[in-house]
């Protein structure tokens, strides 16, 4: 039984390394924690085995929930496993060598999880999914700066849309807190603006949003129902929904253990920017 709790709190030490760093070497978390390499192998396999870290060559990425703000402590917590099937779908429409753009969304840091270590380019205005980029050799990582919300860590406001208006980029993909016949909707108005701003920059924008944000709207709308061109969401989405958005050209993935296209009416949308 000492042995057993021994490597527990091993583990633990091992997780709480990685996630601090990001990326840590197998010599380094065996001088850490003051065992052989072979038993840090065994640790990240079994941590592997929980989604928390992913082993590469030489190493291994943290890839576990998202750092203690408020907003993610309050809403990763919800709905986790219709967001991580909405993660898992999203990423898979991002192709090797893409520009993606990322929100500091719940859902999107679940889209941002899978994308880790993957040859693509990720900008962002959200510090949590970017300390998962941070140490990833094998991705780009672009930073927007500004004011940081401190209960999100996204950086917002004038300066942020300013960056972002200056770049190009293959795929947006945003979360948002509401949708209604009207549109998407966030909570937070420097937030909208931003937001509207990534839109702009993006040949293709992808909302990811679960179930249960359908027929609700938040404070300040950011586009109407046919603005974008992509949306994700989980299996809970009513048939009615499904059919609305296709009727606004909108090309839905239901994310499930099997995926299934409700409309292609979009492909030929192209280029949005102004």
């Amino acid at each position: 039984m000492a042995s057993s709790i021994s490597a527990e709190h091993r583990r633990d030490r091992v997780l709480e390394l990685v996630r601090q760093k990001g990326f840590c070497s197998l010599l380094e978390l065996a001088e850490a924690t003051g065992v052989s390499e072979s038993t840090v192998r065994r640790d990240l396999e079994a941590l592997e085995e929980q989604a928390a870290v992913r082993r590469t060559h030489g190493g291994v990425f943290y890839v576990g929930g998202a750092p203690k703000l408020l907003h993610f402590v309050d809403r990763q917590a919800a709905h986790w496993e219709k967001k991580k099937q909405i993660g898992i779908c999203a990423a898979a429409l991002v192709e090797d060598g893409d520009t993606v753009l990322l929100d500091g969304g719940s859902t999107t840091y679940e889209v941002a999880q899978r994308l880790v270590g993957r040859p693509v380019q990720v900008v962002t205005n959200s510090l949590p999914v970017a300390n998962l980029f941070v140490s990833s050799t094998g991705t780009d990582l672009i930073l927007i700066g500004g004011y940081v919300h401190s209960r999100t860590g996204v950086a917002l406001g004038q300066y942020a849309n300013e960056m972002i208006a200056r770049l190009s980029v293959r795929r947006a993909i945003m979360s948002v807190a509401a949708v209604n016949e009207e549109g998407y909707y966030n909570s937070n108005l420097l937030l909208v603006e931003t937001e509207r701003a990534m839109m702009a920059a993006a040949d293709e924008v992808i909302v990811v949003a679960d179930s249960t944000k359908f027929g609700y709207r938040s404070l300040s709308r950011v586009a109407e129902l046919g603005a974008i061109n992509r949306l994700v969401v989980d299996e809970g989405i009513s048939r009615e929904w499904q059919e609305r958005l296709a009727a606004a050209n909108v090309n839905v993935l239901i994310a499930g253990p099997t995926l299934d296209t409700i409309s292609d009416t979009n492909e030929s949308k192209g280029d949005r920017r102004p």
